[in-house]
């Protein structure tokens, strides 16, 4: 009995409470079905890596065929490739573009001009805006073998055309700087940020002991956005088996000639999509790559834990 009064007084504050924060709730509410129906309902699509699917069967009609999709994945021979050039790549943006977005961020904070810094700011952080789809034509007119800038350049000074879109070595070099251009504007501002946010006095403090602007950087500003630097990484660290589908699409399109050097999950999975019509591999590479991230999510959360607890995200 007194088990039942219970539950009745916890239903009646439940919905107390709901009434209380109506207002709260109602704002919440578009965010919430949006979600629901933009992240949570498409995820019932995963049994396509399961099925064989057929247009009049549909997602839900179509016949269920195991795991074969995951076969046709692993034996295409492409696997261990895509897998690799992704962790690479972004192992590689990860790195570099943390280094430069936080050393952008301090000689931003270093300029005493205002307006010099804020045109800097702005010039860096306009290239974030420019579609992916603008800076493959720019790309294009840079590497080009017969129009653009780079060859122009190098025959003018008596030197051998490069023909690039043809050199599969030269493309992890592009890419890695075509992502850090676009990037590290944008990045930069969660650390410019972070270094707002430290307290003058420690760098008074500092100075009065004698600490030269290098020293300062590196034993005051550094250790003290380090909570900013490892969340950020973490959350880098869950893309990693996720390639940036639109620039590498629009850099090398369809040039099979460099595919061993820049073809990543994703532009296998569309390939195997538009070109294949193989909705369920399709799927199956999707599912292959989430997991993946999903596990290395919570094996670099629990080292970072390990290492200090206040630094891990869960």
């Amino acid at each position: 009995m007194t088990g039942k009064v219970k539950q009745k007084s916890g239903v009646k504050g439940f919905f107390k409470k709901v009434y209380k924060y109506r207002a709260f709730l109602l704002m919440l509410l578009p965010g919430v079905l949006y979600t629901l129906i933009f992240a949570y309902y498409p995820m019932t699509g995963i049994v396509l890596a399961f099925k064989k699917y057929t247009y009049a069967g549909g997602i839900w009609g179509s016949k269920w065929n195991g795991f074969e999709n995951f076969k046709f994945f692993f034996q295409s021979g492409q696997a261990g490739l895509v897998t690799r050039n992704t962790v690479l790549y972004n192992i590689a943006f990860i790195v570099i573009n943390t280094v430069t977005q936080i050393a952008v961020a301090i000689l931003l904070t270093e300029i005493h001009n205002k307006h010099f810094r804020k045109v800097s700011q702005s010039i860096m952080f306009l290239p974030y805006f420019i579609s992916w789809v603008i800076v493959g034509v720019m790309a294009f007119n840079i590497f080009s073998s017969d129009y653009g800038f780079m060859n122009r350049l190098i025959t003018a000074f008596g030197g051998e055309p490069i023909a690039f879109y043809t050199t599969p070595k030269a493309w992890p070099f592009i890419l890695m700087f075509f992502n850090l251009w676009k990037g590290v504007g944008y990045g930069s501002v969660m650390y410019l940020a972070a270094i707002m946010g430290i307290d003058t006095s420690i760098y008074e403090a500092a100075q009065i002991d004698g600490a030269n602007v290098f020293q300062r950087i590196f034993k005051v500003t550094i250790p003290m956005i380090m909570p900013t630097t490892i969340t950020l990484f973490l959350l880098s660290v869950g893309g990693i088996f996720k390639g940036n589908f639109d620039m590498f699409y629009n850099l090398v399109g369809n040039n099979g000639l460099l595919y061993n050097y820049t073809d990543v999950i994703d532009t296998l999975a569309f390939r195997a999509l538009v070109t294949n019509q193989n909705f369920g591999a399709s799927a199956a590479i999707g599912l292959f790559q989430s997991v993946l991230c999903f596990i290395t999510v919570l094996v670099v959360n629990k080292l970072v834990g390990l290492y200090d607890r206040d630094y891990s995200l869960f």
